[in-house]
């Protein structure tokens, strides 16, 4: 089975403040961070061998993951300073995968998409990119990608056009020479530059494979808690708390995730709402709709401080 490089590097923007405090991947979903579920999955589709990218808080998944041992595989990790981007992370990543094809995850989004089906209709055809994708489930909020009807991504489709696309949700198998032409190391340097300069000399190198798999956004807090519930209810997960937690008996918490060595006191009420590392919520307060974290340094875009708390509606 091929190797997986599983891109977790990026500052995740879209997701702060939650992202000021772990990276994107280290997140917890219903009890699990996302890169060890997306390893899980990889690993049960018989992956042994990943790769994960680093820049953005490095350690605060290399805690969480080590050396892949409790997951039945072996990961190793791709350090990125300056940060490289989706084609020049992987340029990067390439001897540590050691590998002519390889896999390249998302490390930002949850999908079921079988994996041995994407890598078998890789390998049948020449072509340097496979990409998994779903007919587009909001082209307002989605940009897409054209395809013709051979299976040809042919190029992007802006959201809010109403031209009929795909949504690539965030699985491809690749050829490592698909990034011979990028530069070693150049910051930012990323596949929405390098697909269409493939396709423009080499058409049908970038391929689609159609399927009808489950794609969780996990971009925002809003989508980040609403993918997390889902998730929750399926596995049955009651509430969602992380490590050394302490919930006073009179306080009423709902529909929330609490993250690692959260205190909520006496008749605090939380619904709806994320609480990060280490806050602490007063006692006798009310909270809904927001995300907490320790307000420590600048305040992000719409945060705003109450008391020790950098609060933000979602």
């Amino acid at each position: 089975m091929l190797p997986a490089l599983v891109l977790t590097a990026g500052h995740a923007t879209r997701l702060r403040p939650l992202s000021l405090v772990r990276a994107k991947g280290a997140v917890p979903v219903a009890g699990m961070s996302i890169a060890e579920r997306i390893l899980r999955k990889l690993a049960a589709a018989g992956i042994q061998d990943a790769v994960l990218n680093l820049h953005h808080r490095p350690d605060s998944l290399t805690r969480q993951i080590g050396d892949g041992t409790a997951l039945g595989m072996r990961v190793r990790y791709s350090w990125e300073m300056p940060l490289l981007g989706s084609a020049g992370g992987p340029r990067r990543a390439r001897p540590l995968l050691a590998s002519p094809q390889f896999l390249v995850v998302n490390g930002d989004t949850l999908t079921d998409a079988d994996v041995a089906g994407l890598i078998d209709d890789h390998r049948q055809g020449d072509r340097l990119a496979t990409l998994a994708v779903v007919p587009n489930p909001a082209p307002d909020k989605y940009d897409g990608l054209a395809v013709d009807t051979a299976g040809n991504v042919t190029g992007r489709v802006l959201r809010g056009t109403g031209q009929p696309s795909f949504h690539f949700i965030g699985v491809q198998v690749v050829e490592a020479a698909a990034f011979d032409t990028v530069p070693p190391d150049t910051p930012y340097e990323s596949v929405a530059k390098l697909y269409p300069a493939l396709i423009a000399a080499r058409p049908g190198a970038i391929r689609a494979w159609r399927c009808d798999a489950e794609f969780l956004d996990i971009g925002t807090p809003g989508d980040y808690l609403e993918s997390s519930l889902l998730i929750a209810d399926r596995e049955g997960v009651v509430l969602a708390v992380g490590a050394s937690c302490r919930i006073d008996p009179t306080a009423h918490v709902h529909r929330s995730i609490l993250w690692d060595d959260v205190t909520v006191e006496a008749g605090a009420m939380l619904r709806e709402t994320i609480v990060t590392d280490g806050v602490r919520v007063p006692a006798e307060t009310s909270w809904h709709g927001v995300t907490l974290r320790r307000a420590t340094g600048e305040l992000a875009a719409g945060e705003r401080r109450i008391g020790d708390l950098a609060v933000a509606n979602l």
